[in-house]
Formats: C-alpha cells, structure tokens, sequence
C-alpha cells in the first residue's frame, strides 16, 4: 500500500517554507506521493452544495490563502528527486486545455515524469460564474478536454475535433517523459465512477469511510465490465474521513493502491519535519 500525503496548497501548506519542507521531509520518510487541491475562486456565501462533507459545506474559509496547485507542485519538485506529485483535484472544465496540456507536460518534465493530473468537474456555480465558463455540462466538457489533452500529449502535430474544443494541426510542447500523463478522476457519486471506468486512468476517492470505499470500488468494478475495462489497469487513490492504520489492510484487500493522508501542516516550517516523522511512524 503506497502512501501520499495531502497537506499542499491551502493556509500554512501555501507557504514557501512550509512547502519546501513537507516536500523534503515526505519524500525522506518514504511518502509515495504529494497532493494539492485547487480552487480559483471561494465565496464567503454559496448556494452551492459541497459533495464531501454530511452538512455540504466546505470547512476550508473562503479568504484561506489556496495556491494554484501547478504551481505549488512545480515548487515542491524544485526541492525532491522522487516522490510523485498529483493535483487532488484540479477543476479541469473551469480552465483552457490546451493551456492545462502544456503546464502539465512542463511539471511532468521538470519533474522527471512524476507528475499524475488528478481532475474534478467542480460543484461551485460561483466559481464558475466568476470564470465565465457555463455550469451547465461540466461533465461532457471535462472529457472532451482530457481527450484533447491526450493528443496533444501524444502526437508532434496535433489536430483534435471535439464539442468544445477544437484544434488544427498545432505543435504544443515539451511533452512528457511517456508522452501521456496518467490522469484521475475524482469524485465519489456514480457519475464520477462512470468517468473513471470510461476514460480515466484512475480515481481519487475523498473523504470516505472504509464501508464506503468497499461500495465504490465494487460499483467501479461493475462499471468498468460495462465499460469493457479491466478495472486491475486503473489506479484507486482515497482519502478517508477518519484515517487509521487499521484500515490499510481492509483497503489492500479491496485492490486500493495508495492511501492519501490529508492533514494540514503546521504553520511553523521549523516544526514540519517532525510532524512528516510522527505521521510516517504512525503508518508505515
């Protein structure tokens, strides 16, 4: 069971310092992997409904420092060598995808191939409407976007028709090290395990009890038979409500690859390294 650490990108974890010595200390004590979320923009009122939490409100404050999460993984590769870096979850139908090709072709590049693009459809209608870019049909956009993505990864001279996006014989480089970069979906309703199944190469489940997990993976499963997938190629990450070192074997069990712990770091650069130490003594 591979183990990754949540802890970049929003409040203390969007700090130069601290991030630099979470990455350094992660990869010292044998994390597989660094996560960071992304949110372009935060309301102090929503109307929108948050799908990960029993009251659909997000705990993080709306003026909570949330560093853009290319960035802060570019920052965090800059001070590693091995460790992989994954967005948990990047709004891909909020940005442009020719643009989001290239910035992850870049990170996986300066990176050493490290990089895995974990993307979401988004729940915030103010996020959106702030961005101009319609709620309506997220869900068709996100795929279309990855398709194009992929072949603007894949091939030198570029050409991708789609519903809403649209290119011809274009050159965006660098490309990746495999020339494609995994990418995981995340959510956990049956319409995001239908993505996954479809098109993805792998899923983030988040905030998740293990009861819950073991439903998921079996609905996955069964969506991936529909699919005519075999659902051994994809790669199941999750990060559970009440994380415990009892639940790594029921997980293993269920085919999970990779817990991810998600943990806020202190504010104190200084004091980081020890709370990466605790953590890895707790669980590996």
């Amino acid at each position: 069971m591979r183990l990754g650490l949540h802890a970049l990108g929003i409040g203390a974890g969007a700090e130069p310092e601290v991030i630099r010595a979470v990455a350094v200390a992660a990869e010292r004590h044998g994390f597989a992997t660094l996560w960071a979320g992304e949110h372009v923009v935060m309301v102090d009122k929503s109307d929108s409904e948050y799908p990960y939490s029993d009251d659909g409100k997000i705990a993080v404050p709306a003026d909570a420092d949330w560093i853009d999460p290319m960035i802060g993984l570019a920052f965090a590769a800059s001070a590693t060598t091995t460790i992989g870096l994954c967005t948990g979850v990047l709004l891909l139908p909020e940005h442009n995808p020719v643009i989001v090709a290239k910035q992850a072709a870049s990170l996986d590049k300066i990176s050493g191939g490290r990089f895995s693009l974990g993307i979401g459809i988004g729940w915030s209608r103010e996020e959106f409407d702030a961005l101009g870019v319609p709620f309506e049909r997220r869900a068709a956009r996100t795929a279309d976007y990855v398709a194009a993505m992929r072949t603007i990864w894949r091939d030198d001279i570029a050409s991708y028709a789609g519903e809403f996006v649209d290119f011809d014989a274009i050159r965006v480089n660098p490309k990746p090290r495999r020339r494609r970069i995994p990418v995981l979906c995340g959510g956990n309703s049956d319409a995001a395990l239908r993505r996954v199944a479809r098109w993805a190469d792998g899923w983030y489940g988040f905030n998740l009890d293990p009861d819950d997990v073991a439903a998921r993976v079996s609905m996955l499963r069964e969506m991936c038979g529909h699919a005519g997938r075999d659902p051994g190629e994809l790669r199941l990450a999750v990060a559970l409500r009440d994380s415990r070192p009892s639940d790594v074997g029921r997980l293993a069990e269920l085919g999970v690859d990779e817990l991810v712990l998600a943990a806020s770091p202190p504010q104190d650069p200084a004091a980081v390294a020890d709370w990466v130490a605790d953590l890895a003594a707790d669980w590996q």
